[in-house]
C-alpha cells in the first residue's frame, strides 16, 4: 500500500509507528485502530490540550503539526518533549490517570482521540496492539533520555543542531521528507526552552550554526544543504529513535 492509499484508508492514524512497527500490524488491527479514533479536531497555536494534573479521559494522536510537553515552574517555561504526526501525545495518561505537564499545540494542529475505556477494551482484546502502544510509550521515554543527555553533553549550538537532526529523522520515518528546508512553527524562545538555554544564548547558537555553514534558521525554519554535516556536528546517532534500521541489540 503506497502513501496515498495509506492516508485514503487511514486518514487519522496513517502515521502511527510508520517506519517502525507499522508493517507488523495485521490489516484488521490497522482498521480497528482507525475505527476507534474520533475526529479530526483542530487546535490553534498555543491551545492547551490537557493541563498538568488534569485527569486524562482520552488518548490523543497527532495527525498534523507539532505539539509540545510544557512545564511552567516559578514563572519559567520548560519544554520537555516534542511530538510529530503519528505520535500519541498523552498515552502516559492511560496508566497514570493524569500527567505532570501540559500538552500544548505549537502552531495549528489536527488531532484524533479515543476514550480511555475503549482503549482499555482494545488493548485487552488485542495483545499486539497493546504491545505497539507500549512501544510508543517507551519510545517517548527513550527520546526524553536523549534530551536529558544533551543538556549535559552538548553546548547550545550543538543542542539546537541535534534538535533539528532529530526532527528530520522523526519526520523522515513517517515519510515527511525534508531535503533543503525543514519547516517548523518554533520561535527562538521555543528553541531556547527546548534546549535549556536563555533566549540570548539561543540567538547566539543560531548565529553560530550559520557562521559554521551548517544551516540558517529563520522563524523556526531550517535551511540546510548538508544534513550529514549537521549530524556530525551534533554527534547525532538515530539509534534511540528505534527506526526500522536501528540496531536490535
Amino acid at each position: 500500500m503506497d502513501a496515498a492509499q495509506v492516508f485514503s484508508t487511514f486518514p487519522l492514524t496513517g502515521d502511527f509507528l510508520a517506519g517502525r512497527l507499522r508493517d507488523q500490524f495485521a490489516v484488521e488491527e490497522l482498521h480497528i485502530l482507525e475505527g476507534m479514533m474520533a475526529g479530526p479536531r483542530c487546535l490553534a497555536d498555543g491551545e492547551r490540550l490537557i493541563a498538568r494534573g488534569q485527569t486524562a479521559v482520552q488518548a490523543t494522536i497527532l495527525i498534523d503539526g507539532f505539539m509540545i510537553d510544557r512545564i511552567i515552574r516559578d514563572g519559567k517555561r520548560f519544554i520537555v518533549g516534542l511530538h510529530v504526526p503519528g505520535d500519541f501525545v498523552d498515552l502516559h495518561g492511560f496508566a497514570l490517570k493524569h500527567l505532570d505537564h501540559d500538552i500544548v499545540a505549537a502552531g495549528p494542529v489536527r488531532i484524533a482521540q479515543v476514550g480511555r475505556d475503549r482503549l482499555r477494551e482494545v488493548t485487552q482484546a488485542r495483545p499486539a496492539m497493546a504491545r505497539a502502544l507500549w512501544f510508543a510509550t517507551l519510545l517517548d521515554a527513550a527520546i526524553n533520555r536523549q534530551w536529558i543527555r544533551n543538556l549535559e553533553a552538548l553546548d547550545a549550538p550543538q543542542r539546537i543542531a541535534h534538535l533539528y537532526a532529530e526532527l528530520h529523522h522523526r519526520l523522515t520515518l513517517i515519510g515527511h521528507n525534508a531535503t533543503r528546508t525543514l519547516r517548523t512553527p518554533f520561535t527562538q524562545t521555543d528553541l531556547a526552552d527546548m534546549c535549556g538555554v536563555s533566549a540570548i544564548h539561543a540567538n547566539r547558537a543560531v548565529a553560530r550554526l550559520r557562521e559554521l555553514g551548517l544551516g540558517e534558521i529563520r522563524r523556526g525554519d531550517l535551511y540546510i544543504a548538508d544534513w550529514a554535516a549537521l549530524e556530525r556536528y551534533a554527534g547525532f546517532d538515530p539509534a534511540y529513535l528505534y527506526g526500522a534500521a536501528a540496531p536490535s541489540r
